[in-house]
């Protein structure tokens, strides 16, 4: 195994891939090593399908090809785990929903395809909230995930991509592939303490997933480091045919991401706080303060950024919520509808709402996205990246109503509506010993830029690894 003094299961993804090119750990006892985690950890109920014997397979290949010189890419041999909403075929693919409960994939996501060309071993299914629809991660019907932080308390673990975030904080994967229509790979990576990168609209194929909204939907991934987020996508990004958003984004955005740029300090602004749109709790404020403390002493002083009167973003984070309802319920208003189907009620409940937004509604609020993602850019230039709070508090205990972490979804879904990059970085613990976390966003295209800023920042941000102690799950 490698001689490191991190434990293996929390070594960031690159550090891995470099032990299996350097003949140092095997995939396959590496593969070995997670699947043994993942089942000693059940209770965190992480994943919703576990593909141990594919994974082994995955990976003896992967050992086959490094022992012929063939190595498919950065992180060959790797392991992975992703979202129940990606397919996989010949596996379930439940969108976190009971009424999906034994339907089989008999496609693959083109996400999926790209993991394997790229020689990755894919660990599992990760439990989400029924058909994306929440973030606070909360699904009744099939099992919540629970958030590795404590132990004693069921608190959120941040959704819809709940169980990626779990399974990278608890290190029962090195990194995770989720999906973002409000914030959904945001919060998870909040309220677990890990990084969570939403890239812009289009960056990678969303072809055979699950879908909730055309408009809105994004894949991203869930990682230790801003490095490992920005290769995995730089592994999964590209034109799709499948997936006409991929297409109208132009080729240099995809390129940028080979190429880490140094950023100076004053490539990042912060959001004045009156154009925040939700409030923080005392304690949130206090850790958003600590990290603004922490960021000076590093030299990184962000000038206010004040959007421009037309740039509401607590209009956009309303607007965002039209868009998703109204197309939601174009692919589940069915299933809401029908009384017999075993929905939870909350989720039922937000399905149906769609069908009550008109179309008028519905194509007002496109027009406005249209005219707030230009109206962005052009606010944002000569900025690289816009500071502001990911979470207006850290994870509280789950309530049977799901409204306790509203305030999540205010502050995360503006960048899904302007179809920008954006990424959650861990941001110090509050004072019950919760993560908390600020983002940082770019209009559409500007991921290279982005992340860039990102690195420069995660090590000021978070100055120490924190880690939750799992010995109560028996980890």
């Amino acid at each position: 195994m490698p001689a490191q003094d991190t434990p293996l299961h929390f070594q960031d993804a690159r550090q891995l891939a470099r032990a299996i090119r350097e003949r140092k750990i095997r995939s396959r006892a590496l593969t070995l090593h997670f699947l043994d985690r993942i089942e000693r950890g059940g209770a965190l109920a992480a994943y919703s399908v576990v593909t141990a014997e594919r994974a082994l397979a995955q990976a003896d290949a992967a050992d086959r090809l490094l022992d012929a010189g063939i190595c498919l890419g950065p992180l060959h041999g790797v392991p992975v785990a992703m979202k129940d909403s990606i397919q996989w075929a010949g596996t379930l693919a439940t969108g976190g929903s009971q009424t999906r409960a034994e339907v089989v994939s008999a496609q693959t996501a083109a996400a999926t395809q790209r993991l394997t060309a790229q020689g990755m071993v894919i660990l599992g299914k990760t439990r989400m909230t029924e058909f994306a629809f929440g973030l606070s991660g909360q699904n009744p019907t099939q099992g919540t995930a629970r958030n590795p932080w404590d132990a004693s308390t069921a608190r959120a673990p941040g959704g819809s991509s709940s169980g990626s975030g779990v399974a990278v904080a608890a290190g029962l994967a090195p990194l995770a592939l989720g999906g973002d229509t409000g914030g959904s790979v945001r919060a998870p990576a909040a309220l677990n303490g890990v990084v969570g990168y939403k890239p812009s609209s289009g960056l990678i194929s969303r072809a055979g997933c699950l879908p909730l909204s055309d408009t809105l939907d994004v894949l991203g991934p869930i990682t230790r480091t801003v490095a490992d987020a920005r290769l995995l996508t730089q592994l999964l990004a590209g034109p799709d045919v499948d997936d006409p958003a991929t297409l109208g984004l132009p080729a240099a955005c995809v390129t940028a991401l080979r190429d880490a740029q140094t950023r100076k300090p004053g490539a990042v602004a912060v959001l004045a706080p009156q154009a925040w749109p939700a409030p923080l709790t005392d304690e949130a404020l206090q850790a958003w303060h600590d990290a603004q403390g922490r960021l000076a002493q590093a030299g990184y002083t962000p000038t206010a950024w004040h959007p421009p009167a037309s740039l509401s973003f607590a209009r956009m984070a309303d607007d965002n919520s039209v868009v998703l309802a109204y197309e939601a319920f174009r692919y589940y208003g069915a299933l809401a509808d029908d009384p017999a189907q075993p929905l939870w009620d909350v989720v039922r409940a937000r399905i149906a709402a769609g069908g009550r937004i008109t179309q008028a509604s519905y194509e007002a609020a496109l027009r406005r996205r249209h005219a707030d993602m230009a109206n962005f850019a052009q606010a944002m230039r000569g900025v690289d990246a816009l500071l502001m709070p990911a979470c207006d508090q850290a994870a509280q205990e789950l309530d049977p109503q799901d409204t306790r972490h509203a305030g999540l979804g205010k502050l995360l879904r503006p960048a899904n509506f302007l179809g920008a990059a954006a990424i959650a970085l861990p941001a110090g613990l509050d004072a019950d010993g919760m993560p908390c976390a600020v983002q940082l966003l770019s209009p559409a295209g500007g991921d290279a830029a982005l992340l860039d800023c990102a690195a420069a920042l995660e090590s000021v941000l978070s100055p120490v690894a924190n880690r939750p102690d799992l010995s109560a799950w028996g980890l």
